[in-house]
């Protein structure tokens, strides 16, 4: 199995047709069909948007080894999203914050 069969594999296995999967990484249903057919090359900014929008492992995407999906947290995404808009003060405030709860978490 290669990588684009990982990607119909992914496509398939969350229920969406090629014009779904395809608006959701910001590409037309053509551009998806085009690749699965390997009439246009896959690229990597491809590869990393069909990873994060879908919580996909880009190991196991590329290579097929690992599992499909990563062990990514229901908040990870919506977490790194808002922390990417903080001005870096607040996200140093917030990373400390951070580990001090981690740390509590582990006692």
């Amino acid at each position: 199995m290669n990588v684009l069969d990982r990607i119909r594999l992914v496509r398939k296995t969350l229920g969406l047709n090629q014009m779904e999967f395809a608006r959701q990484i910001g590409l037309t249903q053509t551009a998806l069909s085009m690749i699965e057919l390997e009439k246009v090359a896959l690229t990597d900014k491809n590869i990393k948007l069909i990873c994060a929008t879908f919580a996909i492992d880009e190991a196991w995407l590329r290579t097929g080894k690992g599992e499909m999906f990563g062990a990514q947290s229901p908040y990870e995404k919506e977490l790194i999203e808002t922390f990417s808009k903080l001005t870096a003060d607040t996200q140093g405030f917030i990373l400390e914050m951070a580990k001090g709860l981690l740390k509590r978490q582990k006692k």
